[in-house]
């Protein structure tokens, strides 16, 4: 009996094949540029191993596509159990991390596992376990009225978990907080909570931002971004290129203006050795550097083809959780993607949001592939909803 690669693929690889194609396209490209962004890096800390990340980072790609393969053979209806106990068990952690955990970069955001000696961030899990859980919520109760309790319980929960984040990490706090809007709005939850839920995670969030670390340097990141739509308004030099955050933007751009049409050729970027954090914050100045326009055009276009395709199970699953819990995900993953790349171009402050499944990052890829195995067990459609 001989192996058949095309039989294994259709019996073991279920759900929506185009975004199969779309995670390994970006898995193959995260892992080239990564070695090429990381290759100065690596001959400098590491006695001259110029492979010393890319094995790292390869590895992690790999885990990711596993994780991704076992959630996908999940029922899916299983994760709105695991969701509530997710969620429940990420709040300690979260201030675990604020107060006691790994600083990394001036922000405590991580927590280290014990024996393995590996550090992850909670708030990949009160991201995946937030949204699976409120997408549970809002589906039960597609087909009756709101209760006003359930909305504020809902609304509570997400204002705790975003003032929480926010604690350590400002920019995914925001980007979780305008995903459960939008999760919320597309579950037709009544205007006047959903001007609730801002109101609510304005005050707590507020709270979290003055009584956190992160205060001064997001107000500094946005106040150089206006000032640099200022200055470019008034077609002004800017004065302050000694500033860290506009250094980076600048090598961004001169990496970006390096590309042109068919960029500079896979390994063959020459900002690596000046732009900071070029493997993760602004990886996509170095995509475009290497592959040019045509490259940068190719990764937007594969980012926009798996919102499509996440937000089809809206209109094709008979069930609501299906629907919500995909577009959910979806969202959480391309929104980031998009403040990236913005970020990356000019068009907003300064983030940290690393790019997903194309930065090099740690538990943040397994998060990331678990999410989107989830998506994959939706598009399945072959779960029962009535045991939510």
């Amino acid at each position: 009996m001989t192996f058949s690669l095309r039989d294994w693929i259709r019996d073991n690889l279920k759900g929506d094949r185009q975004i199969w194609w779309v995670v390994l396209f970006l898995s193959i490209m995260s892992v080239l540029v990564v070695y090429s962004a990381t290759g100065t890096m690596a001959y400098q800390k590491m006695q001259g191993n110029t492979e010393s990340y890319l094995l790292k980072h390869g590895s992690l790609v790999l885990l990711g596509l596993v994780c991704m393969y076992f959630a996908h053979r999940i029922n899916y209806v299983y994760y709105a159990r695991l969701s509530r106990f997710g969620m429940w068990l990420s709040v300690p952690l979260l201030l675990w991390a604020f107060f006691k955990g790994t600083n990394l970069n001036d922000a405590s955001r991580w927590v280290t596992i014990p024996l393995i000696n590996q550090t992850f961030q909670p708030s990949d899990l009160a991201k995946l376990a937030l949204i699976s859980n409120l997408a549970a919520m809002l589906a039960k109760r597609q087909r009756v009225v709101y209760e006003p309790r359930v909305l504020v319980n809902m609304i509570v929960w997400i204002g705790a978990i975003c003032a929480l984040i926010i604690l350590s990490n400002t920019s995914t706090a925001l980007l979780l907080g305008l995903t459960c809007f939008l999760l919320m709005y597309i579950g037709r939850v009544p205007t006047r909570y959903l001007a609730g839920m801002v109101v609510v995670c304005v005050v707590l969030g507020g709270i979290g931002l003055v009584l956190g670390q992160r205060l001064g340097t997001a107000t500094n990141r946005i106040k150089t971004f206006v000032g640099q739509l200022q200055g470019s308004a008034n077609n002004e030099k800017r004065k302050d290129v000694d500033d860290p955050t506009v250094f980076q933007q600048h090598q961004g751009y001169i990496a970006m203006a390096n590309g042109g049409i068919t960029g500079q050729g896979p390994g063959q970027s020459h900002q690596r050795n000046f732009l900071p954090h070029p493997y993760s914050d602004f990886i996509f100045a170095i995509i475009v550097e290497e592959y040019g326009l045509i490259g940068g055009i190719a990764v937007v276009a594969a980012y926009l083809w798996l919102l499509a395709r996440g937000l089809r199970a809206i209109r094709k699953s008979t069930r609501p959780f299906g629907g919500l819990l995909s577009a959910g995900l979806t969202f959480s993953i391309v929104l980031q993607a998009i403040i990236n790349m913005a970020v990356a171009v000019g068009l907003a402050p300064v983030t940290g949001l690393p790019l997903p499944l194309l930065s090099m990052g740690g538990t943040s890829l397994l998060f990331t592939g678990t999410a989107i195995g989830i998506v994959l067990s939706v598009s399945r459609d072959e779960a029962d909803e009535s045991k939510l």
